[in-house]
């Protein structure tokens, strides 16, 4: 910072520093969004802060909380990817299918629907890179494709929408004690979906913010052509994200499968828009060139407990989307003034 600018900060009235901090931090949008919803539903429906209440708002938000930040890496690199929804159904129907009817061993089918998952994210990434076309076209093409095959092909193979009695096959306690185990405490029985999310964003933070990858994330999507004539191999980062993003797919398809042993396939394309929103909402830049993973998270509790809340609360389900977009567009918003700052930061 230089000396002009230091006085300048210093000199400025506290309403333009206290604007500073926010758009310094767009993730405090979710964190000030979370604060309000916990009130206002905690009066309404005070089983939500109960330990059975707090369980089922964190069953939803981990499952959530796993998209966004795959999502939000994403969108840190300047991606989008509205397949994620559908992926995550197509690879637990595929589990299912190879583990009911095909009666392979649980680790063998997860092996195999982990394996097409990141084909088709290193597929995604590459098309990406290699037609120039906007990542959202490419990711909604291959999300109507994956929906069409999985809704079709489930009943020709399986003979049945839906296919239950997993739990048969060989080798499925170990995978339900990994994927499918819960704790209780306090009266609410907590999944180990929130193991995964823990760590996952725990994992995605350090990785956007502490490693060589993750700058070369944060400076393709702040300016592509400004990082690949700096040496960023963009091709290879950005097929990276998408193969990541196609892992994160399987897992919540894995969690969603193994606790009850059956899986059904079901259009989900509107789930991704779902991580889209929790993450920009959490302060991840949808032009890119920003992320927070921490941000993402509390998006996904925010989604979650406005949820929850309103089912507690008896509402109509759709003044929750009502509240979620009033707080995307302020995300919005805060968004279009940090990357204003991002552009007029000095680079080196």
């Amino acid at each position: 910072m230089t000396a002009g600018r230091l006085l300048s900060t210093r000199g400025a009235p506290p309403r333009r520093r206290l604007l500073d901090r926010l758009l310094a931090r767009p993730s405090l949008v979710s964190v000030a969004g979370l604060a309000v919803v916990v009130v206002l539903f905690g009066l309404r429906a005070p089983g939500l802060l109960s330990a059975g209440g707090l369980a089922g708002v964190l069953d939803v938000a981990a499952l959530l909380g796993i998209g966004a930040v795959a999502v939000g890496l994403l969108l840190a690199g300047g991606h989008f990817d509205l397949s994620i929804g559908t992926l995550a159904v197509s690879t637990a129907v595929l589990t299912g299918v190879l583990a009911g009817p095909g009666e392979w061993d649980i680790w063998a089918a997860l092996g195999v629907s982990l394996a097409a998952a990141l084909a088709v994210g290193v597929l995604n990434g590459w098309l990406v890179v290699r037609t120039g076309l906007p990542s959202f076209l490419v990711t909604l093409a291959t999300a109507l494709v994956l929906q069409g095959t999985t809704l079709a092909g489930m009943p020709l193979l399986a003979g049945a929408p839906r296919v239950t009695g997993l739990d048969e096959a060989p080798g499925w306690r170990s995978a339900a004690a990994l994927f499918g185990s819960t704790a209780e405490a306090g009266g609410g029985v907590f999944a180990v979906s929130l193991l995964w999310w823990a760590v996952l964003t725990i994992g995605a933070g350090w990785l956007l913010w502490r490693t060589r990858f993750g700058n070369q994330v944060l400076a393709m999507g702040g300016a592509r052509r400004a990082a690949r004539e700096l040496g960023v191999p963009v091709a290879r980062t950005t097929i990276t994200l998408y193969a990541l993003t196609a892992a994160a797919a399987w897992l919540i398809g894995t969690l969603t499968l193994v606790p009850v042993a059956s899986v059904a396939a079901t259009p989900a394309l509107a789930t991704a828009i779902d991580f889209v929103v929790v993450a920009v909402i959490g302060g991840c830049l949808i032009t890119g060139g920003h992320g927070s993973m921490a941000g993402a998270a509390v998006g996904a509790l925010l989604y979650a407990v406005a949820r929850r809340g309103v089912e507690l609360s008896g509402w109509d389900p759709r003044w929750s989307q009502a509240l979620l977009g009033v707080l995307l567009l302020v995300a919005l918003m805060v968004s279009g003034g940090v990357r204003g700052r991002l552009r007029a930061a000095p680079r080196s």
